[in-house]
């Protein structure tokens, strides 16, 4: 009997060293131990991000103020790429040290109880991180050759010479972001009209002013019928009865969650596991985390859910967790987009008072040679002044995006924030100026 079973061992496994370290006796549950750390560290943010950081090195190779041509070995890319998540891997297997690490398939067939092949395991508390897997649309015939998911790109030992990508999500403007850096003619097909459907229209406008910057063909509101392989070619139908070849298709219309774990109608599923606020599941002692309870598909996320759980088992009491809280973004080249708490689209959707500051990077001259002229820097305030979200479009937004995530962790209003001294010549002095906006 353990106190705790994790099955999954993606950012899990964060949960899982965090209770063996206050003397609990725990397990961790992986189909294959090699893949220790989850999609994030083998096959998503952490080798994508990698691989934008690399190909921006050859868009801005490509201003006028350089001379020659540079372009990315891709089999060095990945040899990098590999050795980096070897070293990871081994240093998540190092601070398991004190959990019984179990390799195989874990399925829940009764309360407290886990079967992994012929072998039954029990647990007091069960926390599920299964994590998730690329969606493929009916009538895409994916073979993993000319029809690909995210995963293929990141093992791509060349570049084809050019590539359609399905899906305008985050997976696929990262993709058409890399593909056309490095001189990739990248064609990306689309459900709906523009991009970046919930944020705000000023950065909807200017991400698209960016993607054709970087030459990509945009077919927009072009759903695909059939994608299969033939002797002349990958041939993409489309609804509309139209059609077209292309060298390989990039599929990236999203990820579902993996909930084959479950072999009991004693936890509720529908597309995903379905939990409460505190992440339990309807059968008591047992938590879904992270991607497979669709609330949140971001590895810090699932981090900060798996601590939840983890600490509240632990009788610690945890502050609740806010999701709304949660930084999203999405890397594209040269400037990223980053959003949290509460945007225009949630503040309208949601009939809620507020007051935006918009603040154009073009008023900052280090803009002129970050390629961020179309930036912007956009936060929200109550009636009260109570800062409520930001949206931002600019060069590493990810990071710029920290200090409203943590305003909103400390519930802080504009005149409190106004007393930040933001540092010269930065982006970040967009952000103090906002504040000053509002």
């Amino acid at each position: 009997m353990y106190d705790i079973i994790y099955i999954g061992g993606g950012l899990n496994y964060a949960g899982a060293v965090t209770a063996a370290k206050n003397g609990l006796k725990v397990a961790l549950v992986e189909e294959s131990l090699s893949q220790l750390g989850g999609v994030c560290l083998h096959k998503g943010c952490i080798p994508s991000k990698m691989f934008l950081h690399f190909a921006n090195t050859i868009r801005t190779s490509h201003e006028s103020i350089f001379k020659g041509t540079v372009s990315l070995d891709m089999s060095a890319l990945i040899k990098k790429k590999n050795k980096l998540i070897l070293a990871a891997t081994k240093a998540i297997t190092n601070q398991c040290k004190n959990v019984d690490l179990i390799e195989g398939k874990g399925i829940i067939t009764a309360p407290h109880t886990i079967k992994i092949g012929k072998k039954e395991f029990k647990g007091k508390h069960i926390v599920i991180g299964t994590g998730s897997f690329p969606y493929i649309p009916e009538g895409i015939a994916y073979n993993g050759n000319d029809i690909i998911t995210s995963d293929e790109v990141l093992t791509m030992q060349t570049f084809p010479k050019e590539i359609a990508i399905y899906g305008s999500g985050a997976i696929g403007l990262e993709m058409a972001s890399f593909f056309a850096s490095n001189g990739i003619h990248v064609t990306l097909i689309s459900r709906h009209k523009g991009y970046l459907k919930n944020a705000h229209p000023l950065i909807q406008s200017a991400m698209e002013q960016e993607l054709k910057k970087l030459n990509i063909t945009h077919l927009p509101n072009q759903p695909i019928e059939k994608a299969k392989s033939t002797s002349r070619g990958l041939h993409v139908t489309f609804e509309d009865g139209s059609s077209k070849y292309f060298e390989k298709l990039l599929v990236a219309t999203g990820r579902s969650a993996n909930i084959d774990c479950i072999d009991t109608n004693l936890i509720k599923t529908e597309q995903s596991i379905q939990t409460n606020e505190h992440f339990e599941t309807s059968l008591c002692g047992h938590y879904a985390i992270g991607d497979c309870n669709g609330k949140l598909q971001l590895a810090h996320a699932a981090r900060v859910q798996t601590l939840y759980v983890t600490h509240k088992i632990l009788g610690k009491k945890p502050n609740m967790v806010n999701l709304d809280h949660v930084v999203k973004f999405i890397h594209t080249l040269p400037m990223s987009y980053a959003t949290v708490g509460k945007n225009r689209a949630m503040l309208e959707q949601e009939n809620i008072s507020f007051k935006e500051s918009i603040v154009p990077l073009s008023h900052f001259t280090a803009s002129a040679f970050h390629n961020a002229t179309n930036g912007s820097m956009i936060v929200y305030t109550d009636d009260q002044k109570f800062i409520l979200g930001a949206e931002i479009l600019a060069p590493n937004a990810e990071e710029h995006i920290a200090p409203v995530a943590m305003a909103l962790a400390g519930e802080m209003d504009t005149p409190l924030a106004q007393k930040t001294i933001m540092a010269h010549p930065t982006f970040s002095e967009a952000l103090e100026r906002a504040y000053f906006h509002l």
